[in-house]
């Protein structure tokens, strides 16, 4: 049985700094990410906010889109991160 994974993009504020991301637990992922105890790059930078979430039906899934995204140029990931969410609201609530 494959163990499904999520594609993140988290900011600090629209348009502003970008942590693009893998997880397989979102919802655990995140709380680190809040109480300061996920990566130390979201933690300098204050970047809790989830601006685009993406579900895969596997890790190798999600890392493999993980990686395409970090190659992406800056615009590209704001079209996408617009495309499902103009406002740049965090999806935290409404995706868990």
């Amino acid at each position: 049985m494959t163990r499904g994974g999520w594609t993140c993009i988290l900011s600090n504020k629209p348009k502003g700094i970008l942590y693009i991301g893998v997880t397989a637990n979102l919802a655990a992922r995140m709380m680190q990410h809040r109480t300061g105890t996920g990566s130390a790059f979201c933690r300098k930078y204050g970047l809790d906010r989830l601006v685009f979430a993406e579900p895969h039906d596997s890790m190798v899934e999600a890392i493999a889109r993980e990686k395409a995204l970090k190659a992406w140029k800056r615009d590209w990931k704001i079209r996408l991160i617009e495309q499902g969410n103009p406002e740049w609201e965090d999806l935290f609530d409404r995706i868990l």
